[in-house]
């Protein structure tokens, strides 16, 4: 059975959960947002699947929800974060008006955050500035789970990277994607369900190829898409987003002391760019030219066509919550009896779109 529920009250009750955990309103909205946006947009392995991870690591002290991040300007186009073990979210909202102003007044310009936990898809960071008119490239890596080219240990993370542009005429061009063959959340998605995996994606702790999603997850490891290409772009990924952030390195992440943590405390490195400053011709209409050469050529979707189509049927007719969603839900709700009778009846907390499909 499935469920609907509306994009606000979703927020509002991730954020009540995320409260409760210990997290600050401020932090717990944010966070909410982003969770209630990917959920939305039909990213469900960055969803609501998503929040018994961020309890867990609130409630080991793994990550400080309650952290107020420090903005450091530190030239005329770098702006660097100290999240102080805190959200990646939070501190670059805190940076965004400093990284921005930057960005206008010479062209181009760096956020490098540092002491954060990314536990989220890339696209909802960067997406916004494409709205805005600019173009954005964002990476960020994660904790150990993916073998190098060549390798036979894991080194790297998932390690994404993520970009956006905007286009004369329609939503942005937004990609993001992992530089692992699939990402640490569809991997446990597919244990949960019993499916196996793509050939390619994974070795077992044997170092030998397999489907089976708990192998990999058994002490196996994932493995980079495409290749030497994907190592290569995930290397440059661990350089950015931990050697130039200041951030810790996939494999230095040890939460051995913090039993229940999920978050990787890492980095995250941001490219902001005006293209007011450097085209001949503004780049959103270049970009349209583009755009409707591919589609005469038959290109019928574009990266993040798929995400804006959830988004406008999420707007009229609700989110989609499947079992599964809702029992995370309850389980986060706990004893909460006021919570769980909200999730039960889909009465109060602005629920309005609550009805079973």
């Amino acid at each position: 059975m499935q469920y609907r529920i509306g994009y606000e009250a979703l927020i509002q009750l991730l954020a009540e959960i995320l409260r409760r955990e210990g997290a600050s309103a401020s932090v717990a909205q944010q966070i909410a947002e982003n969770c209630a946006a990917c959920e939305r947009d039909g990213s469900r392995s960055h969803g609501v699947f998503r929040m018994p991870g961020y309890a867990s690591s609130i409630r080991s002290g793994w990550v400080d929800a309650t952290a107020v991040p420090v903005v450091e300007d530190v030239g005329a186009s770098f702006v660097r974060v100290d999240a102080r073990r805190g959200f990646a979210q939070p501190a670059l909202a805190a940076a965004r008006h400093l990284l921005v102003s930057k960005t206008r007044a010479n062209g181009a310009a760096i956020l490098a955050i540092r002491n954060s936990h990314h536990f989220s898809a890339l696209w909802p960071d960067i997406e916004p500035f494409a709205a805005e008119g600019f173009v954005a490239l964002s990476v960020v890596n994660s904790f150990s789970v993916t073998v190098a080219h060549g390798g036979t240990k894991p080194v790297f993370g998932t390690n994404p990277i993520a970009f956006a542009a905007p286009v004369d005429g329609r939503e942005p061009i937004v990609f993001d994607l992992a530089t692992s063959a699939l990402a640490h959340g569809d991997l446990q998605i597919a244990a949960q369900h019993g499916r196996e995996l793509p050939p390619g994606s994974g070795v077992n702790r044997h170092g030998d190829p397999t489907v089976d999603p708990e192998a990999v997850l058994d002490g196996g490891a994932l493995l980079t898409f495409g290749g030497h290409k994907g190592s290569a772009i995930s290397l440059m990924i661990e350089i950015l987003g931990a050697a130039l952030t200041g951030g810790h390195f996939s494999f230095e992440v040890d939460w051995s002391d913090y039993p229940g943590a999920q978050t990787p405390w890492t980095g995250q490195f941001l490219l902001l760019i005006d293209p007011a400053c450097g085209a001949t011709v503004p780049l959103a209409r270049r970009t349209a030219e583009l755009v409707n050469k591919l589609a005469s050529s038959g290109v019928t979707r574009l990266p993040g066509d798929r995400r804006h189509q959830n988004r406008r049927e999420a707007a009229s007719q609700g989110i989609v919550l499947s079992s599964d969603g809702l029992n995370t839900l309850r389980q986060l709700a706990g004893s909460d009896t006021t919570m769980r009778g909200w999730l039960e009846s889909g009465m109060g907390a602005g629920i309005t779109h609550w009805s079973s499909t």
